[in-house]
């Protein structure tokens, strides 16, 4: 008896027989084609499963001008835990007489709907903390400015907010993870101090250079308005089952600047 042996991306195999006979025990009674299919798709959605945002994280990236000049350096962190999820992203970046340091922390339940975000930035002399807590039952959250206001009015406001609200971090995983199950995120709402509307569009694959090694992305452009802006950038998502960021690529008046994964 002739067997093909249908190995999964995780290690498993499965053993089809080709004369495998109706009403016998274990055997289902369809066409071989139609159950390499099933078990393929299996194994597809499996695979993107057993990578982010199944299991932690840490990516570093150089942040450079399109000259190659480097600029910096940037990370973003994910952890686990049987209540949710805790992300982090860093900058540290700048040109003489202007630093940038930024940190951002995200918790989310295990759906990635927001809990409490937490802002912490320093933008040459201008330093800005804040938290935003969501509170998702209720459908409202409340932000409150830490610095320079301390968390008095006027550095204190509520608003509402919809089903399963995701802050600007949790949104960014949120996508990897519809983009690994061969979706992309419809147009919402998403939270980083201010409210953003956010819409991506999906333009199908591009060779890109990461680490000097051409490599095959998706290719997301990303558009988003806010109250006192109205920009759009571009990300390349590896293929592989975490869709891991490969490139983000964000145009100003003066340039453009990339941030680019370190292998």
């Amino acid at each position: 008896m002739k067997q093909i042996k249908l190995k999964c991306l995780w290690g498993r195999r499965f053993r089809l027989s080709r004369k495998a006979r109706p009403g016998r025990q274990g055997v289902l009674p369809v066409r071989l084609p139609h159950l390499v299919a099933l078990l393929t798709v299996f194994c597809a959605a499996a695979a993107a499963q057993n990578g982010f945002p199944w299991t932690g994280e840490t990516l570093h990236y150089s942040i450079n001008w399109q000259s190659g000049l480097s600029l910096g350096e940037a990370s973003l962190s994910a952890q686990k835990s049987d209540k949710g999820w805790q992300f982090e992203a860093s900058v540290n970046a700048g040109v003489p007489g202007f630093a940038i340091v930024d940190r951002i922390h995200s918790r989310t339940t295990t759906q990635l709907c927001s809990e409490e975000l937490e802002r912490d930035f320093s933008h040459g002399p201008r330093k800005t903390r804040e938290k935003t807590t969501f509170d998702q039952k209720a459908g409202s959250a409340e932000r409150i400015t830490l610095l320079p206001d301390g968390g008095t009015k006027p550095g204190k406001s509520t608003f509402d907010i919809p089903s399963c609200a995701r802050d600007a971090l949790a949104y960014l995983y949120y996508e990897r993870m519809e983009l690994g199950q061969g979706r992309v995120t419809p147009p919402q709402k998403v939270w980083l101090g201010a409210e953003y509307s956010v819409k991506t569009d999906y333009t199908g694959s591009q060779n890109i250079t990461v680490s000097n090694k051409a490599t095959v992305a998706d290719h997301i452009v990303v558009a988003v308005k806010g109250p006192k802006s109205d920009f759009s950038f571009e990300v390349f998502y590896a293929r592989d089952a975490a869709r891991t960021p490969l490139q983000i690529r964000i145009p100003l008046s003066l340039g453009t600047f990339t941030l680019e994964l370190v292998r």
